[in-house]
């Protein structure tokens, strides 16, 4: 019988199983087999089919298993919808591989901001995508967040606050600057103020470092800004 997709993945990385087996992988997986990683590999419904060790250790529990659960349930709902939105593009064929970040929440309910990166791959000779392997680096995790918002500066505006709320929450610009009585362009410009001031390149990776510093609330709904850091 052929090896599935799921089998040759993750090269020289011991595997966790659906049965707890330590499963030998084989093939090049481009960096992306690092012992320091959390690495997964999903089938294309993003149900995980394959977790290394570190990925079981973080993740897993101790009476229930890691595969067979959607892999969008550890990632913090603030940053589904983007990363939901990388993957379709995966999936579609519209790239290979992507880099994001993401706030993943392991088996004591801990967030935690980490990149995280994606990589197709094919099955057979269809050009379809047969599974993907993630990898998201324990190495690159950073605690030095707290330390450098101790004490806790006073980064945001009232409206600054507001619209990080509603970008946290996934509230587009338009419906945005609406509820705020602000133009589109008064929104834009905020925005751009934030992506300064956290030191980041978009959206989402804005959303995780808010988590990572503190400056979001972890677990609540909708998103809310700890009032500490308001002007």
């Amino acid at each position: 019988m052929a090896p599935t997709p799921h089998a040759t993945l993750m090269d020289r990385t011991p595997v966790a199983g659906p049965a707890g087996t330590a499963v030998p992988a084989a093939g090049h997986t481009d960096g992306f087999d690092r012992a320091d990683a959390y690495i997964a590999c999903l089938d294309p419904a993003l149900t995980i089919q394959q977790v290394n060790q570190e990925f079981d250790r973080r993740f897993g529990g101790p009476t229930s298993s890691l595969c067979g659960r959607n892999f969008c349930d550890l990632i913090h709902p603030s940053v589904r919808p983007p990363l939901m939105q990388q993957f379709s593009r995966l999936l579609e064929g519209k790239r290979r591989r992507f880099l994001t970040d993401v706030i993943a929440v392991d088996q004591e309910s801990t967030a935690s901001a980490l990149p995280l990166r994606a990589m197709a791959v094919q099955g057979g000779h269809t050009p379809d995508v047969a599974a993907i392997l993630v990898v998201m680096s324990g190495a690159d995790e950073r605690t030095e967040d707290a330390e450098e918002m101790a004490p806790r500066k006073k980064l945001l505006s009232e409206i600054d606050a507001r619209i990080l709320e509603g970008i946290a929450a996934g509230v587009s610009t338009i419906p945005l600057a609406s509820r705020l009585f602000l133009s589109r362009q008064g929104v834009e410009y905020h925005v751009t103020g934030l992506l300064r001031a956290l030191k980041v390149p978009n959206r989402a990776a804005l959303v995780s470092r808010a988590y990572s510093m503190g400056v979001l609330k972890v677990g609540t709904w909708p998103p809310k800004v700890v009032e500490d850091y308001i002007k």
